[in-house]
């Protein structure tokens, strides 16, 4: 059985699991002419190493979501081809390591949830809070998964009324659409969409520096943040890469244990699983 998540004790690390040709942060597992089932060994094995180095959960992806006002366009992928290339992972990963650690689908299709969840998957993780397919939070409803809802928008630049509000209202709106729907509250958690969103560098910063008031705004839900290897830590870092971004990743993760986060996602699993030792350390004492 897959490990409860108790809220306020500790600081979940999340590890992803990215089996997309086309990830930005250059670790996707499918390659050209890489067998179907080499791609499910090469998860598997990514998933046992995330584990082993201190990962909670295993978030399998298998649809780019990197965001087209800072990356440019990218092929949609249907439904049918993400499920073929996610749910053999879940399924691998639930078998395999699903007493250690939780699996997460991410994905913000609902037939694709659907899948997950029947393979095992118990957190849909939406970077379209239900809002583009409101089938991903039926689908956490049915099965009582955990349901993540993150900020998001297409197109628009700036947000001229103030980003923290901007967002804010913006999830409060998913929050009740989601419990209508039927998924309880205490299986929402809340994602402030870092690097999403059309977000400039500027607004990540706010969204980060007044994350206390984030979670407080939300009525206390339990908060999800993914800086991993963002675009805007290169820019604050003099360009850096998405692979020497690894300080930056560090730095954004520590200081949203500090604000109250319960769920850091990363790539780097290892190095940012440390980071949280010490920091849960100093702040849940």
């Amino acid at each position: 059985m897959a490990p409860e998540l108790r809220w306020g004790e500790r600081t979940y690390l999340m590890g992803i699991v990215n089996v997309t040709p086309d990830s930005f942060s250059g670790d996707g597992l499918v390659e050209s002419g890489l067998e179907h089932g080499e791609v499910i060994a090469a998860a598997l094995a990514q998933g046992r190493a995330m584990v082993a180095g201190g990962a909670h959960i295993l978030d399998v992806g298998a649809e780019s979501t990197r965001p087209r006002q800072a990356y440019g366009e990218h092929p949609e992928v249907d439904a049918t081809t993400e499920a073929e290339l996610a749910v053999p992972v879940v399924r691998a990963l639930v078998a395999n390591l699903g007493d250690r650690a939780r699996i997460s689908i991410d994905t913000s299709k609902g037939e694709v949830a659907a899948a997950a969840v029947d393979a095992g998957a118990t957190i849909v993780n939406d970077v379209w809070a239900a809002r583009r397919d409101p089938r991903t939070a039926e689908v956490a409803a049915r099965s009582g998964s955990h349901l993540v809802l993150m900020h998001n928008r297409d197109g628009g630049s700036g947000y001229p009324g103030g980003v923290f509000d901007a967002v804010v209202d913006w999830l409060r709106e998913a929050v009740d659409a989601a419990i209508a729907g039927g998924v309880a509250r205490d299986r929402l958690i809340v994602d402030p969409g870092i690097g999403f969103g059309g977000k400039a560098t500027e607004d990540n910063l706010e969204l980060l520096h007044r994350l206390a008031e984030f979670k407080a705004a939300l009525g206390g839900l339990p908060v999800l943040v993914g800086t991993s290897r963002k675009r805007f830590l290169g820019e604050l870092l003099d360009g850096a890469g998405p692979h020497e971004r690894i300080e930056g990743s560090a730095a954004t993760a520590a200081l949203a244990v500090m604000a109250g986060a319960d769920i850091v996602r990363s790539h780097d699993v290892r190095p940012i699983g440390r980071t949280l030792r010490v920091a849960d350390a100093v702040v849940r004492r």
